[in-house]
């Protein structure tokens, strides 16, 4: 720099956050890889879309998810890098019906392990551990769901059917090197990064970022604005169908109405035929309704019979017979256990599974999923019975 004179690409660098010329020079060309028409697309597509993911996640999590407007914008895989220190969770979403392409979703590692605690019950705060294959089958199930509810909406926004498939979700460590084509091949190059800011009760505040690649963004702009001139296409089409006013009648001054006396019981207005008395609006003077319409009518006060209160004579008690033969699920409890879903994975056969109760101890039968009584085991021959040692009251 020569007398507070800055070279141009120091202007580029500064311009596109870049650090050199050669990244100027490939966010410049950036720019012209979505129009801004295509820009605000796709920012209303994903605000959209992730505001119906974002009340799927609430009734995963129980806890309010505030999702902000998106930001759109472009990247390249060291962006990711530098915005994103600790390791993060890549989930990708790939479309097979209607669109043609996938995305991907970024969270952070802590994210991650606060959703799915709460998914399992818990209260957000457990965050010790690694993150483990329990914990990514978790948050992609919930994404299933999430962007399946978003795709949906999308098929109401594109009027077409949109399917994803199951999503898969990896954890990556950006701060090692990777082969960025590994994960998805756009990753190589630019790519449309659309950033949210998702709040989740007092957990969670924190960036969560949605990777396109641009010709998908493009394929998903180019449906929207192909639904929209069919729409409008539509309308215009059912206006002109519509038969057109007369022109010689259109062209006619209509008559502006003056106030007229009201005329008198029994004469027509002036150019309007002659009215029965039956068809008035109001009896005839002398007359009731049932002379009127030419029939009798019999009115007289409803009468009810006084209430009592007392019991018939010939009521008795329930005939508890008539239900003797529904048949009821007996079923005896040996013993309860709890486990976690990581332990109920590692069952295989010859595991042994500890019960919460003592040997000899009197096992439950219940009835219908009712506790009435308590029992010991008998063998019967060949089979397992029980005998009653306690009615439950």
């Amino acid at each position: 720099m020569d007398g507070g004179t800055m070279s141009q690409e120091e202007i580029n660098a500064l311009l596109n956050n870049s650090g050199g010329a050669d990244s100027g020079a490939g966010s410049a060309s950036d720019v012209e890889l979505l129009t801004d028409r295509e820009k605000d697309s796709i920012g209303e597509i994903s605000n959209i879309s992730m505001g119906t993911a974002a009340t799927t996640l609430f009734s995963l999590v129980n806890r309010k998810v505030d999702i902000s407007t998106p930001v759109v914008g472009f990247a390249t895989w060291s962006d990711i890098c530098d915005s994103y220190e600790r390791p993060c969770v890549f989930i990708r979403i790939a479309y097979t019906v209607g669109l043609d392409g996938s995305n991907i979703l970024v969270l952070r590692e802590n994210d991650v392990k606060i959703i799915t605690d709460l998914m399992m019950g818990g209260d957000g705060t457990d965050l010790t551990g690694e993150l483990g294959e329990l914990h990514l089958s978790a948050i992609s199930e919930a994404m299933n769901q999430m962007m399946g509810s978003a795709a949906t909406s999308l098929s109401s926004m594109l009027n077409k059917v949109i399917d994803i498939s199951p999503p898969t979700a990896d954890l990556i460590d950006l701060q090692q090197t990777i082969d960025e084509s590994s994960i998805d091949e756009f990753l190589g190059g630019t790519f449309v990064k659309i950033s949210f800011r998702m709040e989740i009760g007092d957990l969670i505040d924190s960036e969560i970022m949605q990777l396109y690649p641009v010709s998908f963004a493009k394929e998903m702009c180019q449906s929207v604005t192909k639904n929209m001139e069919e729409d409008v296409k539509s309308t215009l089409g059912t206006k002109a169908s519509e038969p057109a006013s007369q022109p010689a009648a259109a062209a006619q001054p209509q008559p502006v109405p003056q106030p007229q006396a009201a005329p008198m019981m029994g004469q027509p207005m002036m150019g309007q035929p002659m009215m029965a008395p039956q068809m008035m609006g109001q009896p005839m003077m002398g007359m009731d309704m049932s002379q009127m319409y030419g029939q009798q009518v019999n009115v007289q006060p409803a009468q009810f019979q006084a209430f009592s209160g007392a019991m018939p004579a010939g009521y008795g008690p329930e005939n508890i017979e008539l239900i003797m033969d529904v048949p009821l699920e007996v079923t005896v409890e040996l013993g309860r256990t709890s486990k976690s879903i990581k332990e109920i994975l590692d069952f295989a056969p010859g595991t042994i599974i500890e019960l919460n109760r003592i040997a000899g101890e009197p096992i439950d039968v219940l009835v219908n999923g009712k506790y009435v009584a308590k029992g010991e085991v008998v063998i019967i021959e060949e089979s397992y019975g029980i005998r009653i040692t306690e009615i439950i009251n």
